[in-house]
Formats: structure tokens, C-alpha cells, sequence
């Protein structure tokens, strides 16, 4: 078995070995993962953090020793907390990186790093604060930044930076935590999971105070919820159906 780190701001993490197929996630600086098929140009990797599976360039990450490996795992989780932070690589030049970044890897790289970062795990009502960051983010299949981000990349982000752990899409973080039977036991950073028009769950968020929720529609945005689902002001409809509410923290 070998193993890998990202040593780059963000790596596309794609469903096939092709620079051309669909991005299912990314890999964030500092991210470590298992190798789990090589090929000339791709290796296909599953992330430690959400054991999620894709394929990514050879170019683009660093091979590291087992024993590197497990000692990451064991290590405690230091994450960027500012939209852009910079790294200094051991040539001097600097590196931007985004929100959400691992900083337990630097020692590993060579990297240097002076800026804002927490090691702590926060409560529940810490969420909404960190989501608000991501406002206006525009939409991006598979991504995890303020540039570009999905539903379930954007509720796994602001659990991941309060040190808590999310799986990767919406269907599977659905499988997570303890269901709740009315919008008005839930309290603000619980989650809250929507059907496609085929009964999937395809859709995430995360609820706020007096029936508010933070999603991703286009970018990240506010509307407000109830019993139906996810109702546009804008355009006078609902968007998504609800399915189920879930407390995880």
C-alpha cells in the first residue's frame, strides 16, 4: 500500500482516471489519503478524512512512508480557519490556501506557516457563524472551497472546521446522527436533507434560527423552511422537498 499528501491549495479529485470526467470532490493543501491503484498519469486515492474514493494527476500530490501516514492520523487535526492563508514552501515561495486546509502537514512537507488555525472542537452553535463565511460561494460539483462548493461539500466544510466529521455526499451524511420528527426540535447547525423528484436524497443544509436554513442553490444562500420544504422568496416557490432532519452534534 502507499500513501500520499497534497502539497498544492486544491486538487480536482475525479469519478475516472480523465482529466475530462466528472470532479466528485477535491483534495484541500495538506489532505492525506491511501494509493490504492496507480497508473501512468492517475492514481486512484481514498481520503482518510471521509474515506472517499476518486482519482487524482500523479503531479499533483507527494508520496509519504506508512509510518508518516499513521503518525498524521494520529496527530492532532490543525485546520486554517481565514479565506486565504498563505504557506511558505521550503524554496521561499509562498502558497495560498484555503479555508479548511490541514496544517498538521507541514512539518511533513518542509512548509512553513504563520496565521489563524484552531485545533478545538466547538459546539453546535458555532456552526452558522463558520457557514456564513461560505455566503455567496458559487456552486461547483464536487467542490469544497469559498471559490466553488456543493451542498454536502459545504455542510461537511463547516462541520469539518468546528472538528467534527461529515461524509462526503448527501446521501451518506443522511445515514448519520439521530432523525427528528419536526423542524421545531431541531436547533440551528443541525442538518436538514431533501429529495430528488426520484426520491434520492440529493440536497443538504443547514438550519438556522427562526426557520431559516443556509444551502447551496447556485451559491450559498439563505431561504427560509418549513414542513414542505425549502421556499425561494425570489422566485415565490419551494426548491427542494424535505425528507429529513438529523441531529449529528
Amino acid at each position: 500500500m502507499q500513501y500520499g499528501i497534497c502539497p498544492l491549495s486544491v486538487v480536482s479529485v475525479r469519478i475516472s482516471a480523465d482529466e475530462h470526467s466528472e470532479m466528485v470532490t477535491q483534495l484541500l493543501y495538506g489532505e492525506y489519503f491511501k494509493v490504492l491503484e496507480n497508473r501512468k498519469y492517475f492514481s486512484k486515492i481514498r481520503k482518510a478524512f471521509d474515506s472517499f474514493e476518486g482519482w487524482v494527476p500523479n503531479n499533483q500530490f507527494t508520496l509519504i512512508d506508512e509510518d508518516v501516514f499513521k503518525g498524521l492520523l494520529a496527530s492532532t487535526k490543525e485546520l486554517t480557519t481565514d479565506l486565504v492563508s498563505f504557506i511558505e514552501t521550503e524554496k521561499g515561495v509562498l502558497l495560498s490556501i484555503l479555508m479548511g486546509s490541514s496544517l498538521e502537514s507541514v512539518p511533513v512537507l518542509k512548509h512553513s506557516f504563520e496565521g489563524k488555525a484552531i485545533q478545538e472542537t466547538m459546539p453546535k452553535s458555532s456552526f452558522v457563524s463558520t457557514a456564513l463565511y461560505y455566503l455567496e460561494a458559487p456552486f461547483l460539483e464536487g467542490g469544497l472551497t469559498p471559490f466553488g462548493i456543493d451542498s454536502a461539500g459545504f455542510t461537511q466544510m463547516v462541520y469539518r472546521i468546528n472538528g467534527h466529521r461529515l461524509l462526503r455526499t448527501p446521501a451518506l451524511q443522511a445515514t448519520q446522527g439521530i432523525a427528528l420528527s419536526f423542524i421545531e426540535e431541531s436547533e440551528p447547525g443541525d442538518l436538514v436533507f431533501f429529495d430528488s423528484s426520484e426520491g434520492e436524497i440529493d440536497h443538504v443544509g443547514i438550519i438556522m434560527e427562526d426557520n431559516y436554513i443556509i444551502h447551496v442553490n447556485g451559491k450559498v444562500r439563505i431561504d427560509r423552511i418549513d414542513h414542505t420544504g425549502i421556499f425561494n422568496t425570489e422566485i415565490g416557490n419551494y426548491t427542494h422537498k424535505l425528507r429529513v432532519i438529523k441531529k449529528v452534534v
